[in-house]
C-alpha cells in the first residue's frame, strides 16, 4: 500500500515538473496559460492528502516497531500486571457496558467483549 502511495506521489511530482516548465515557456512567450495553472494547482491537491496518509502510515509502523521491540527485548513471559509495561503499550481503554476497547499506542485498537 505505501509503495502505490508513493509511486502516486512520484508520477504527480514528474507531472508537476512537466507543467511548471510548460507553465514558463507560455508565459515567457506571452501565451494563455491559465490551464496549465489549473492542473497545476489541482495536482498539488491531489498531492497532498497522498504525502500526509504515507507519513501517518510512516508513523504507525514506527509505533509498531517500537512496541516489538520493546516485547522482544522482555527477559520473561508476563505473568503479572506491571504497570510499567501497560503505560509503554496502551494509549487508553473504553470500558462499556457489553464490551471495552483497548487503544494500543501503535494505533491498533481491539474490542473485547465483557
Amino acid at each position: 500500500m505505501l509503495s502505490k502511495i508513493i509511486n502516486k506521489l512520484l508520477l504527480i511530482d514528474e507531472r508537476l515538473k512537466k507543467l511548471q516548465k510548460e507553465l514558463i515557456k507560455k508565459a515567457n512567450s506571452k501565451q494563455d496559460y491559465d490551464a496549465i495553472a489549473n492542473e497545476i494547482f489541482r495536482l498539488r491537491d491531489q498531492k497532498e492528502p497522498s504525502e500526509v496518509d504515507s507519513h501517518h502510515r510512516e508513523e504507525v509502523m514506527n509505533r509498531i516497531k517500537e512496541l516489538q521491540d520493546f516485547i522482544a527485548g522482555q527477559e520473561t513471559d508476563i505473568t503479572e500486571f506491571d504497570e510499567a509495561i501497560i503505560k509503554k503499550l496502551i494509549e487508553k481503554i473504553i470500558v462499556f457496558a457489553d464490551h471495552f476497547t483497548v487503544d494500543f499506542k501503535s494505533g491498533i485498537t481491539i474490542d473485547i467483549e465483557g
